[in-house]
């Protein structure tokens, strides 16, 4: 896939260009002990002071996170943050070992709380990238953090999370997506409901009706992004990245045309090593180690 295209109607701005990449090792605390696990910064920190970039290390190395950091903004995404998810966002499109990723925040009680209002039309959107992303969601994710959350494929969420665009109260509309995403994801009647009222919605109102994926007890929401990471990092590359492109554009096609498109990704996944490997395993029951070839 091409550089990710920033999402701005006035600019049309193409992401082009590249970061520079570097290798050192740090140790980062979990959310969790039991996860506690080596991490290597891969996006050089000068690039953005509010969104880090780290790849887990050992059998977790296909899975990589993007860290939200501007606690005295709430993580709010202002033009430093826009900047470093762009970054990122390049970074891991170019990596081709990276399966999986985890969208968090480094900030308490806080996933992201909006965007600055000019900044808002520039979002990248994670749902362009062509492995799958999670949103992992501790405190509130409103306005553009919400729409951040909705562009991920999955969304998971503690008890203690507040989702909300309450944009219609400053007399705008949701600008980042809110508006296209929250339907589809939800259905028109709950989408209008939220974005008429503006409500903030906690996190278990927030998977009954479908908004999020997941709702765990508090401070759990990123063990629990983990072993989903964990899952995904271990099944066949090509056909997760097949996958979801068959999902994402098919759910906009009609039927035979959709259809088309599923055979044409399935035959994607037909002549590859991990295929083979994958029967290998089975007969020699056995995991299988996929290679993404």
């Amino acid at each position: 896939m091409a550089a990710l295209t920033v999402l701005t109607k006035s600019l049309g701005y193409h992401c082009a260009k590249r970061s520079k990449i570097s290798t050192f090792s740090q140790n980062f605390p979990s959310h969790n002990s039991r996860f506690q696990t080596l991490r290597t910064l891969i996006l050089e920190p000068s690039l953005s002071e509010s969104v880090k970039l780290n790849r887990l290390s050992d059998y977790n190395s296909g899975i990589v996170e993007v860290n939200l950091d501007r606690p005295e903004a709430k993580n709010a995404i202002g033009k430093d943050m826009l900047s470093g998810l762009r970054h990122a966002f390049e970074a891991i499109d170019r990596d081709s070992s990276a399966r999986v990723v985890m969208i968090s925040s480094s900030v308490p009680k806080v996933f992201c709380a909006g965007a600055d209002l000019k900044e808002r039309k520039k979002m990248t959107a994670a749902e362009e990238l062509q492995i799958p992303t999670i949103a992992v969601i501790e405190g509130a994710a409103l306005g553009g953090g919400l729409e951040m959350a909705l562009s991920c494929d999955l969304r998971i969420c503690g008890e203690n999370a507040l989702l909300g665009l309450p944009e219609t109260g400053l007399a705008i509309i949701p600008g980042a997506g809110g508006t296209q995403r929250l339907p589809r994801l939800v259905g028109k009647s709950i989408a209008k409901d939220i974005i008429f009222t503006g409500r903030r919605i906690g996190g278990r109102d927030a998977m009954s009706m479908g908004l999020v994926n997941y709702c765990v007890p508090a401070g759990e929401a990123h063990p629990k992004a983990l072993e989903i990471a964990r899952e995904i990092n271990q099944k066949g590359p090509i056909a997760i990245r097949m996958a979801k492109r068959a999902i994402n554009e098919g759910i906009e096609r009609e039927m035979v045309s959709a259809l088309d498109l599923e055979e044409e990704c399935y035959e994607q996944t037909l002549n590859t090593k991990d295929r083979l490997e994958g029967l290998t395993a089975f007969a020699e029951k056995r995991k299988p180690i996929y290679t993404g070839e």
